[in-house]
């Protein structure tokens, strides 16, 4: 991989970027961000696991889903590793420079961490007891790809993923209600999603950078996903001390409007 080229953000001031192309994001240090996050298997991802992967097994999806997509994949390999089952194709979708070397370096040699995950995703849930080698099978199966949230297409994926994105790329709310819908937009009619939110989040810091983000509640991303969505439930994650500047998770789950 060649490097991207750089671009001189000194002369805009921190409390003016605003919109999501005005922050640095082949800047953003994944291995801080997933030691920090990642780096062991917390409640709050417990919760949200639970949710995701329940969601997932019982909605009577049909066989193997060919095509799959995690939107802002970032620094993180669950959510992939809960479509694992139902994804003969897999896509990373990731902007970030850093981001994509670091996922595809994770798919040659995962983190030992990703184990813990697996075993909570697996649980006694039929639909991931196939699954014998997750970390392996998602190598094969998984495709990291370089992509900007505002660029993606209509109706290209049978079931989909998009955890801490939306709201955490930009502070304008325009820009979030655009990208969840882009992302929703993404899949095909009927087909399943599952999106998690920061709530109420002020921003927050990865290595010694601070990123945007745009405070939402459970209101915002019902809103965002009325004309896009049906069968949505919202579910609140409590979370405590992973970082200043929020109140909590909200996971969000139902299917493409037809």
């Amino acid at each position: 991989m060649t490097e991207p080229e750089s671009r001189d953000y000194s002369a805009i001031d921190v409390a003016q970027r605003e919109r999501n192309a005005d922050f640095d994001w082949d800047a953003f240090d994944s291995t801080a961000y997933f030691d920090h996050n990642y780096g062991t298997l917390r409640d709050d991802d417990k919760q949200i696991i639970d949710i995701v992967a329940e969601f997932f097994q019982t909605r009577e999806i049909p066989g193997l889903r060919s095509r799959a997509i995690d939107v802002g994949a970032g620094a993180n390999l669950y959510p992939a590793l809960t479509l694992l089952p139902f994804a003969a194709e897999l896509i990373l979708y990731e902007r970030a420079f850093t981001n994509r070397q670091w996922l595809t370096a994770q798919l040659a040699q995962p983190s030992t961490s990703w184990s813990s995950f697996w075993s909570h995703i697996k649980g006694e849930r039929r639909a991931y007891q196939p699954v014998k080698d997750p970390l392996s099978l998602l190598g094969r199966r998984a495709q990291v790809v370089k992509g900007n949230i505002f660029s993606l297409r209509p109706g290209q994926f049978d079931i989909g993923t998009m955890f801490f994105v939306a709201e955490s790329i930009t502070t304008r709310n325009d820009e979030f209600v655009r990208a969840t819908q882009l992302f929703v937009n993404s899949l095909k009619p009927r087909a399943p999603f599952a999106a998690a939110f920061m709530r109420d989040s002020s921003g927050y810091r990865v290595g010694n950078r601070t990123f945007p983000a745009c405070s939402v509640d459970t209101p915002d991303v019902e809103r965002a996903l009325a004309s896009v969505a049906t069968g949505v439930k919202i579910r609140t994650v409590e979370s405590k001390g992973l970082r200043d500047g929020y109140c909590g998770m909200m996971v969000a789950t139902g299917f493409k409007k037809a």
